[in-house]
């Protein structure tokens, strides 16, 4: 089986505000808010959803299929592609325009401020999902919006099953184009916060979602996700991380983690504890495609995380 991931590919600056943002945010003067932050620590990696993705199913055994544009600056990022093995049939490459750049600013208790300039991923409809070939599966993840529009109607034109993720994208699209996604959607993931805009944008409750997906996904941070399915509902715990240092890409990790135990044919209790246990290894290390681990070290720490095997 062959994952086609649909989303943007980014270089990533993240910088490490050591303190909290709320001790520097008057919320009676937030009309005129005129705040700077001192960041002492400051890295560049690669990044964007699609390849942050593709890089954990890659650790997991997998051959992701990226499709995705860059940008002129795009030389850096195909180098590491190449040492991870990662494929770059369907990376298109747009000569006039930078690759996305996100600057990414953390504080001490884990918030985050972003800014995001999206250069190449505007031209992400470009790429066609009928360009790719023998793909059983896909997710659409933040990217340009025209794409992410065009490529969840070419997989559902094309039959092919695929997860709605809009993560950070979500604000683009008024009820109307919601509704049109999860009705095309096989699956839909998002985290709590996202989920109450999901529901007050489509007017749709939970009850709404789960007659028309196989699978609808809500992560909670360290409170675990909810699976809603329309036999049932899981609360699936989340796996403790050895160490909490950075949560930037957390959620493509989790992702990553649903389509390889969609792949593998997994029940939903054990897509999701591996989904879970991903975001927690990706949490210890520094940025997003940073850390690794052998089939064989995932398989263990599965067993002491939550008491049972992973099967293959």
């Amino acid at each position: 089986m062959s994952a086609l991931i649909c989303g943007s590919i980014a270089y990533d600056t993240i910088m490490v505000f050591e303190d909290s943002f709320k001790n520097h945010i008057l919320p009676d003067q937030i009309h005129i808010l005129n705040v700077a932050f001192l960041v002492p620590k400051m890295r560049r990696e690669f990044g964007g959803c699609a390849m942050n993705i593709a890089y954990n199913l890659k650790l997991l055994g997998q051959d992701p299929l990226p499709m995705a544009t860059a940008g002129k600056d795009f030389a850096p990022y195909r180098d590491w592609l190449e040492r991870q093995g990662i494929r770059q049939d369907y990376i298109r490459v747009v000569d006039n325009v930078f690759t996305a750049q996100a600057f990414i600013t953390t504080d001490l208790d884990a918030n985050q401020i972003t800014v995001f300039h999206p250069g190449a991923m505007n031209e992400s409809h470009l790429n066609r999902v009928s360009d790719a070939q023998d793909v059983t599966i896909g997710i659409v993840s933040p990217d340009g919006r025209d794409g992410m529009l065009a490529h969840a109607t070419q997989f559902a034109a094309a039959e092919i099953p695929f997860i709605f993720d809009p993560g950070q994208g979500l604000q683009m699209f008024d009820g109307d184009e919601l509704r049109q996604f999860v009705e095309q959607a096989t699956w839909v993931t998002v985290n709590d916060y996202e989920w109450q805009v999901l529901k007050e944008r489509t007017g749709w409750d939970v009850g709404d979602f789960k007659q028309r997906l196989k699978g609808l996904i809500v992560t909670r941070g360290a409170k675990g996700s909810m699976i809603y399915t329309p036999a049932t509902d899981l609360e699936i715990p989340a796996a403790k991380p050895a160490t909490v240092s950075d949560p930037t890409g957390c959620g493509d990790a989790y992702r990553a983690g649903l389509l390889f135990g969609l792949m593998a044919g997994y029940d939903w209790s054990t897509v999701g504890r591996v989904a879970s246990l991903l975001g927690a290894i990706k949490i210890e290390c520094h940025g997003t495609q940073n850390h690794r681990f052998t089939r064989e070290e995932f398989q263990k720490r599965f067993q002491a995380s939550f008491g049972e095997p992973l099967t293959e």
